[in-house]
């Protein structure tokens, strides 16, 4: 097995030393986040992580269901391809990028080559039978082809009672070249806390309603100028927005003035549909009025920040 220069580390005795490690360096699953390119997590919400501004170590049932579904899956594998796959019993660190981690599902015997495992949800089904992978699984292949050096990376996506999915990422060097310099980037953001840029994604909304979760000082009244060029921006989009859903709206009444009583319609392009629908809803009101000391019981409070730009 051809390798670069490396470090191997033995791998995490329990899934908490696992999860601190993450912190120590920018691993397989961070690089999609790094290169934008996970919807789930933006390179904001990930440099939150690591300078330990939000803490993420989440473990849940789906995660758990994955890590031990990680050796059925691998069983699948050898058996869908005719290949021998191992543990590698170490983690990987590069020695001329020491802040690239590997942590390796499994490496492919008599082949220079490893294999990512993953389990997903029936929803994603379409986008696997159409031989698409997510790009953040791409980018998690080719970090881990930057650290070890090996020249092919194997993915087994399994979706539970459904298939198996089989895809090989080969190496690129000039993508490996350009993503050990995002990373390298991303990295000198994390070691001198020099926050990333902002994006639009729903992970840095999130993650900045984490960081400020509430005002702590009403009285208090920021002097936004240095700002106005984004306000402005955020007005003219605001407007922009305001004036598409009312030409929205207006092709929307043509067509349901044109469909009548009819619930659907057809053209050689589009199918509508326009029909009844019923629901229940709980009148909070009155239940309010008639029980007040059992609403009291099951009210709630959960506290939120309300965003809201107003043009003086």
């Amino acid at each position: 097995m051809k390798m670069n220069k490396v470090t191997k580390h033995k791998l995490p005795a329990t899934h908490e030393e696992w999860l601190d490690n993450r912190l120590k360096g920018i691993g397989g699953s961070d690089a999609g986040s790094v290169l934008g390119m996970n919807k789930y997590k933006s390179a904001y919400a990930l440099w939150c992580e690591k300078t330990g501004r939000i803490h993420k170590n989440i473990d849940n049932e789906r995660m758990r269901f994955g890590r031990d579904a990680e050796a059925y899956v691998a069983r699948r594998w050898e058996e869908e391809t005719g290949k021998k796959c191992r543990k590698s019993g170490f983690s990987f660190q590069s020695v001329d990028h020491p802040f690239m981690l590997a942590n390796v599902d499994r490496l492919v015997v008599g082949e220079d080559a490893g294999l990512e495992i993953k389990t997903t949800s029936e929803y994603n089904k379409d986008m696997y039978q159409k031989g698409n992978i997510p790009p953040q699984y791409y980018a998690q292949c080719m970090h881990y082809m930057a650290v070890t050096g090996l020249s092919k990376w194997y993915i087994a996506i399994y979706i539970p009672g459904v298939d198996l999915y089989c895809y090989e990422v080969i190496r690129s060097d000039e993508e490996i070249n350009a993503l050990i310099e995002a990373e390298e980037e991303f990295w000198n953001c994390v070691e001198n806390d020099i926050e990333p840029p902002i994006d639009g994604s729903d992970s840095t909304a999130q993650a900045i309603s984490e960081l400020h979760p509430v005002e702590n000082d009403e009285d208090n009244i920021v002097d936004l100028t240095p700002l106005q060029t984004e306000l402005d921006a955020l007005q003219m989009v605001k407007d922009k927005i305001k004036e598409l859903q009312d030409i929205q709206k207006k092709h929307e009444n043509e067509v349901k003035n044109y469909l009548g009583d009819s619930g659907i319609g057809t053209s050689d392009k589009f199918k509508v549909t326009w029909k009844t629908s019923v629901s229940n809803t709980f009148d909070t009101k009155e239940f309010r009025k008639d029980e007040p000391e059992l609403y009291d019981q099951y009210l709630t409070q959960r506290k939120m920040r309300r965003f809201l730009v107003k043009e003086q």
